[in-house]
């Protein structure tokens, strides 16, 4: 049922692509992780030994630092790495694609070939203490100098891997008459800047993966500015929006290893099995067959030319109700897992519990499809 690479109707090329990427997976294993490498620095590795052949920024422009290839193509190498357990493709395409659409030509051609390489490593400083899913109601500024450029001032939560990052991609507030939407912009700002702290935050899994960032008195140059002023709410969007679709195929392929586990340990345990923890299974089977196909249609979107866009939303609920129920369920047929050393089900099944709050809680992802997809009014009750 999961055997194999995923079927999005290749072009012509993609089968020979996926072979090419195969050889040279087997001349380049997953190197092992070191005694007490963080996971980060891990993945780093990982992320620089996967560009030096080529295989990072597949469908960014050559002029950039990329080959020029389509979405698919980037789409086949994360599915053959999810499919062999692999830690993915770095998730940064959907930083690319902001600087790609925002950026200036001087920054396109600065920023993304240090991205694509791992040069330097970004993190997304969007939500705040006081303003998590609700970006528009951010408090961070960005206050005019009179010598040219900005100060900065506020503050940033669960921004990921901060401490490992060079730089962030920031919001902050420009305007006071604009409205919440048109008064935000984008910036590009180095983390060794004076002013800036990072401050880790350890999760239940015992990882530290978030961050809380401080900005105090930042200069900022007019040229770290990405778009212009007022741009930072479509930016947003435009990056929300990939990062919600369903073209993430190295968890899908994931999910289909796990999936196909569960299927195989319902036949040779039949009849031994509670009925209700079988229709849980069949549950999750559902789910990733429709993942898939969410998959699918999103890929055939891309290559049509269409942008991400607010059904993005609808991708990211039902990726957050499969992951949830694909770790709860197994760790009901495999308990085992809650006690073993470095138990990869348990973490995954940890680390599923934010799914339905990071990138956008599902309560505002049901606001979204409510209003830009189907047009329901708006509830004026009180």
């Amino acid at each position: 049922m999961t055997e194999g690479p995923l079927d999005f109707g290749d072009p012509a090329d993609l089968e020979r692509l996926r072979r090419d990427f195969r050889a040279w997976l087997a001349g380049h294993p997953l190197p092992a992780r070191r005694p007490d490498e963080p996971v980060p620095a891990f993945l780093h590795r990982w992320h620089r030994i996967l560009h030096s052949g080529g295989w990072v920024g597949l469908d960014v422009p050559r002029e950039y630092g990329g080959r020029g290839l389509t979405p698919l193509h980037q789409v086949a190498v994360s599915d053959e790495l999810g499919a062999r357990g692999a830690p993915g493709v770095p998730r940064i395409g959907y930083l690319a694609h902001a600087l790609l659409e925002f950026g200036d030509e001087e920054q396109r051609r600065r920023l993304l070939p240090r991205m694509l390489s791992g040069d330097d490593v970004w993190c997304q400083g969007f939500s705040e203490p006081g303003a998590g899913s609700d970006l528009a109601g951010m408090s961070t500024r960005a206050e005019r100098r009179q010598d040219g450029g900005y100060l900065v001032n506020g503050q940033k939560l669960w921004t990921s891997y901060a401490q490992y990052s060079d730089l962030c991609l920031l919001l902050a507030r420009t305007g006071r008459t604009a409205s919440a939407h048109t008064s935000i912009s984008a910036f590009a700002v180095p983390l060794d800047r004076p002013g800036v702290t990072v401050r880790p935050l350890r999760a239940a899994s015992g990882d530290a993966e978030f961050c809380e960032l401080f900005l105090d008195d930042v200069r900022v140059e007019e040229s770290e500015r990405v778009g212009a002023e007022g741009d930072g709410w479509p930016l947003a969007m435009t990056t929300v929006s990939y990062e919600r679709n369903a073209l993430d195929t190295g968890h899908l392929s994931k999910y289909g290893l796990l999936v196909e586990r569960l299927r195989r340990t319902a036949y040779d345990r039949r009849g031994n099995l509670p009925d209700g923890l079988l229709t849980r299974i069949g549950q999750c089977v559902v789910d990733y067959q429709v993942l898939v196909a969410h998959a699918r249609r999103r890929t055939a979107q891309r290559l049509a030319g269409q942008a991400a866009g607010p059904d993005s939303s609808v991708d990211k609920l039902l990726m957050t109700r499969a992951e949830q129920r694909l770790y709860e369920t197994a760790l009901s047929v495999f308990p085992e897992e809650l006690h073993a050393e470095g138990g990869e089900v348990f973490g995954d099944y940890l680390y599923s519990r934010a799914a339905s709050v990071y990138g956008g809680t599902s309560q505002i992802q049901r606001n979204i499809i409510a209003k830009r997809l189907l047009g329901l009014p708006a509830d004026d009750r009180a």
